[in-house]
């Protein structure tokens, strides 16, 4: 059943055990990190680069959820070859993802055929609710919907664990 949407840090404050992030698509709207990557500025490299506020917000968020014992899990699905926001995606994963404590992994989209997929990105908590992600055939935010319905759940459930259980450790993905 649709539901209005919690405030996402709340949403994700709330988790007491997973939080399960599945992406679908090749670009998403540019940001100001994704646009000095282009510009040839070492996004990935700390001690080179200070990410913007809303980064460090989210890491915060993310160090914060880790500690409390949830495990976050990513999971991308890729076209190959990849785009080149696919390409910065990767490069910044390891500083923004993976070091703050998430288990990312890919899965390049030929890999993904015969898998029934949500049309929509989304985050999945604790297996019990799922918030859905909107965006525009150019990668605009679109907008984004609650679900606690128990057969929406289910079918999230299954399409995500599928996707990681195919997907590559992000150490192990070249692009």
């Amino acid at each position: 059943m649709t539901q209005s949407v919690p405030d996402f840090a709340a949403l994700l404050r709330s988790a007491e055990h997973s939080a399960c992030h599945l992406e679908m698509r090749d670009s998403y709207m540019d940001d100001p990190v994704f646009a000095d990557w282009r510009a040839g500025k070492p996004v990935d490299q700390p001690e080179e680069y200070q990410l913007p506020q809303e980064y460090r917000e989210w890491a915060g968020l993310v160090r914060e959820t880790v500690a409390r014992g949830v495990v976050m899990r990513r999971a991308r699905v890729v076209s190959e070859p990849v785009t080149d926001y696919i390409r910065w995606e990767r490069a910044i994963t390891e500083r923004h993802n993976v070091a703050l404590g998430e288990r990312v992994r890919w899965l390049p989209r030929r890999l993904a055929s015969d898998l029934a997929l949500p049309g929509n990105d989304l985050w999945l908590i604790d297996e019990r609710r799922v918030l859905f992600h909107w965006f525009t055939g150019d990668g605009e935010w679109a907008g984004h919907e609650f679900d606690e319905d128990p057969a929406t759940v289910e079918m999230v459930t299954t399409a995500f664990e599928a996707v990681w259980d195919r997907g590559i450790p992000h150490s192990e993905y070249v692009v």
